[in-house]
Order: structure tokens, then sequence, then C-alpha cells
């Protein structure tokens, strides 16, 4: 019997429209002659499930929907929203109250990863790779708290919310007069803001699956490159064109060992399951690498980094989702 796949999207963030698209590129690979897939949009007007191009209500009960008179309950949730409600615990949470299988981390590491000021020292605390200092605000500061923190931080500094993704509302600060605007332009996304010492260096991605027979698969690294005038891997840099992402990455094997290393300490350290990919810089002055982030759902349109590394190991994005759904089926 075809097991029911319910493919969760959207969300309520900034990253919905990527959700949107990465949902379709998963939607498109997946086997249907095995599994009944259902698209489900979750957005804060309500949930509903794509009938061709109809809108039908999704029961939140139970999670279930109508097809034709049947209710049908699902086997399977193949979450697929970057941000909120997907990426920091939410959905996870409530899947785990329903007793619904899904092809994410837990509730727990998806809400410590998502929020990146708790995360940080939480990584640093491993001791196996460096952090970047950084500030966790949780109000505007004031003038005189505006000039501590560039103080201790130094400029340049990184302004972003402390649980978001895409690098929505995030700003390289280069002088004070910018640090304020920069700091309420990343409140208006969230209620924690993250104030980052800026590292000079290198940025590489590493993906991380364990299979359901309990291999874990590191992918081949990808150096990130901005181009067109951008500094660093911003919104435009990430989703119009403006990066060279260079997969293998194209540097010494001692480094890309390091990172494929330290990814692998950091997927098991912090419980982490299905697909996850971890961002560093690599001082190159200093020889030292830094951790950024954890995306426990990283993109996976055409073009996202994950199915890039995936193919460069011979691995289709047909092969990564099936197994992606078999690990969750038998966990």
């Amino acid at each position: 019997m075809k097991k029911n796949i319910a493919l969760v999207m959207g969300g309520y963030s900034g990253e919905h429209d990527i959700s949107i698209a990465s949902g379709n590129q998963v939607y498109g690979q997946l086997d249907h002659t095995k599994y009944n897939v259902y698209k489900i949009v979750v957005e804060r007007q309500g949930w509903y499930w794509l009938d061709g191009e109809e809108h039908q209500p999704v029961d939140r009960n139970e999670f279930t929907v109508n097809d034709k008179g049947v209710t049908v309950h699902f086997d399977l949730a193949f979450i697929i929203i970057h941000g909120n409600p997907g990426e920091n615990g939410v959905l996870q949470g409530y899947f785990d109250m329903l007793g619904i299988r899904y092809t994410t981390c837990g509730y727990y590491t998806s809400a410590l990863t998502f929020q990146k000021g708790y995360c940080n020292p939480v990584v640093r605390n491993f001791g196996v790779v460096r952090v970047a200092q950084s500030e966790l605000l949780y109000e505007e500061p004031d003038r005189q708290a505006c000039d501590d923190l560039l103080r201790r931080l130094g400029l340049p500094v990184f302004v972003k919310p402390a649980a978001g993704g895409s690098s929505v509302a995030t700003t390289k600060v280069k002088d004070a007069d910018a640090f304020l605007p920069a700091i309420r332009e990343a409140f208006r996304e969230d209620k924690a803001v993250l104030v980052e010492e800026f590292i000079k260096g290198r940025e590489f991605d590493c993906g991380v699956f364990r299979k359901a027979d309990g291999e874990l698969l590191v992918f081949p690294i990808t150096e990130i490159i901005p181009t067109g005038g951008h500094e660093f891997f911003d919104y435009e840099a990430k989703y119009d064109g403006f990066s060279n992402e260079v997969t293998p990455a194209e540097c010494s094997e001692s480094l890309a060992r390091e990172v494929q290393e330290t990814s692998l300490k950091l997927y098991e350290r912090l419980g982490c399951k299905g697909i996850v990919r971890f961002d560093y810089i690599h001082d190159t002055a200093a020889n030292e690498l830094y951790f950024l982030e954890v995306n426990t759902i990283p993109g996976q349109s055409a073009e996202s980094i994950v199915p890039k590394q995936a193919r460069a190991m011979g691995i289709t994005p047909a092969e990564l989702y099936e197994m992606s759904i078999q690990a969750a089926l038998a966990d």
C-alpha cells in the first residue's frame, strides 16, 4: 500500500517563497508510484493542501485532509519550511504530539539551532571549533550601549535576527552611524537580535545526513564566493545569482577534511537528524575555522547547496529525498 506523505511548505517568515520553491522541487523528485504526496501549505491565514489549483482545508486537530470523501492520515511529514514554524521546533513538537514521523531534527535541536544566540555558546562549549564573539539583544540599545558594544566587538560587525535565515534583515555594519539603523531593521524581523564580530575569510558549507541504517554521510564542501559587489552571502547573493558556489571547494585537503570532520562532530553532539548543513568562515590569515550557523532545513531548490553537494557524491536529488524518507520512517 502506498504511504501518504505530507510535503509541508510555506511558513510564516520572509522565507515563505523560498520554501515553496524548495517544496516544488522535492515534489517533482519524489517517487509518486510509491507515495501519495500531498502539498500542505502552512500560512498564518490558514493551512491548506493544494488539490490541483484548489485550496482544500487541513484539519489541524488530527493533521488530516479530505480527499474526495476519504479522510487521509499521514505516515510522514516531509518538512521543507525554512524559518518559523518549520525550522524552529514548533511543527516538530506538533507532529510529536500527534505521533507523526518527520524528516528533520527533533523539536529541541531545531529550537536550539534556530536561535543563533543560544546555539553559539553551546557550540563554543563543545570545544571542537571556534565561534565568533557576539552579543544577544532583546531590546534596542541606547547610544551608550551601542558605543560599548562596538568597543568590545570592533568594526565591522554583523547585525542579524537571532532566529532567522536566508540572511533576511542581515547587515554588515562598517561605521558607527549605521549600527542602530541595522539593529532596528533586524528587530522588525525578530524579537531578538545578534550582533556578531566580523571574521575575515572564506566561507564554506558542508551537508551531513544519517541514513536509515545509521551510516553518516558527509558531503563534499562548498565555498561561497559573493560576486557583483556583495561583501557576504546576503539574500540577493543567495537567490539572485550574485555568488559562485564551488563544489567541491578548491581548497587544501586538510581544510576540507577539517570542515567535514567538524560537521560530523556537530551533527552528533547537537543530536541532529535528517539533512543538515553547517556553515563556517575560515580565517585564512590565522588559519582558524569559525562556526557560523546550522541549517536544519537547508534549501532544496535545483540550485541549492546541498543538492549540488549530493550530486558531487553521485547522489541524485531523487535518491537523496528517498533516503530522507526511509531514514525518517525507520526512526
